[in-house]
């Protein structure tokens, strides 16, 4: 298959893209301690405005949801002033920017948050993996299960982060569901085993998801709002069971998603084309698909299908800011440095050469 699909035009939400491109979320480790964002972050993401839809890198929306050091928050007055510099360049260069609001649950260390706080979870189930932290790595600790009562709480954080999102200029969020972090605790039955509301049944751990998306449509608007999920996806000492459970988990939610036409739902896709199929045919509006392991020639490959509208970029873009000038010029394409991609700094992160600076 050509690349040609990838240059027509999309209207995803409010905003007219030029083409199916956009920058896929990676976290970078580049904030500075306090989680705001500084001017090589809004460097980094201006050199790849021309992906149209950037998508950030995970952004706590509370103390409670860092896990990493150096990952920015959008929950501050100061984290406000960082992303609006950052929303400001990416804007001078045509993009269009979303925010990516990531609560990791379990999957944090109290030396990495600013409380220092046990973290939270749907369940007192620890991840069973280690966490880089100032000290070298050390043992995820077992989470101490949120109350039903403090849910309302979480939710209220994610309501403050997209309406933080918008007042720093940003043109939407996206709600991480995925990759092992709290919305895919609760969505797993080896995470989540609470005998509330939120557990036990497949509509159950289904909810917690669905009521975040819905007080963020309800506070910024449901065309500002995307959503990510990961089907499957191992992460963060995740297990959600065997294939069937997973189809009947995933095709549940998005069936209760897809009411609130959301501006897009981001599939991180392990290989399972018949429920990325039916997801697809669930949903109303757009849909974004990311893979591992694509090479440049099966890019499009997704949208030419019919199983995306939008084909996010993640290694590409990192290691090439100018990647959607390469590919339209069918250029060599830079390969990453991986031992840059977390160090902070400039080095692996502004440093990646232009077409016009080889």
């Amino acid at each position: 298959m050509t690349l040609d699909a990838l240059w027509r035009p999309f209207a995803l939400g409010r905003l007219e893209l030029p083409h199916r491109l956009a920058l896929a979320p990676m976290t970078r480790n580049r904030a500075d301690a306090d989680g705001t964002p500084g001017e090589l972050v809004a460097e980094y993401y201006g050199q790849r405005a021309s992906l149209g839809l950037l998508i950030t890198e995970g952004t706590q929306p509370s103390a409670d949801g860092q896990g990493y050091v150096n990952t920015p928050g959008i929950y501050t007055d100061a984290h406000i002033a960082g992303w609006r510099k950052v929303a400001d360049t990416v804007h001078d260069g045509g993009g269009h920017l979303f925010i990516q609001l990531m609560h990791v649950g379990r999957v944090s260390h109290p030396d990495n948050t600013p409380h220092h706080r046990q973290p939270v979870a749907p369940s007192a189930i620890a991840a069973g993996q280690d966490m880089f932290t100032a000290s070298g790595p050390q043992p995820l600790p077992v989470p101490r299960a949120l109350a039903t009562d403090e849910i309302p709480g979480v939710i209220a954080e994610f309501r403050h982060a997209a309406a933080s999102a918008i007042a720093a200029g940003a043109d939407g969020i996206e709600i991480h569901a995925a990759n092992g972090y709290l919305l895919h605790q609760f969505l797993s039955p080896n995470a989540n085993e609470r005998t509330d509301q939120y557990g036990g049944s497949i509509e159950n751990r289904s909810r917690f998801v669905v009521e975040v998306a819905a007080a963020v449509a309800d506070e910024i608007g449901a065309d500002r709002t995307g959503i990510r999920i990961s089907p499957a996806f191992p992460l963060g000492g995740i297990d959600e069971g065997a294939r069937a459970d997973v189809h009947a988990q995933y095709l549940d939610l998005v069936a209760r998603l897809a009411p609130l036409n959301l501006a897009y739902l981001h599939v991180h896709h392990l290989g399972d084309d018949e429920l990325l199929a039916a997801l697809r045919e669930a949903w109303p509006t757009a849909v974004l698909v990311v893979r591992y392991g694509r090479t440049r020639e099966q890019i499009a490959d997704d949208i030419e299908a019919g199983l995306a509208d939008i084909t996010p970029l993640g290694r590409f873009a990192l290691a090439n800011p100018d990647v959607v000038e390469r590919l339209k010029a069918d250029a060599p394409l830079t390969e990453v440095d991986p031992g840059t991609l977390y160090t902070g700094g400039a080095r692996g992160y502004v440093d990646y050469p232009t077409l016009t600076h080889v």
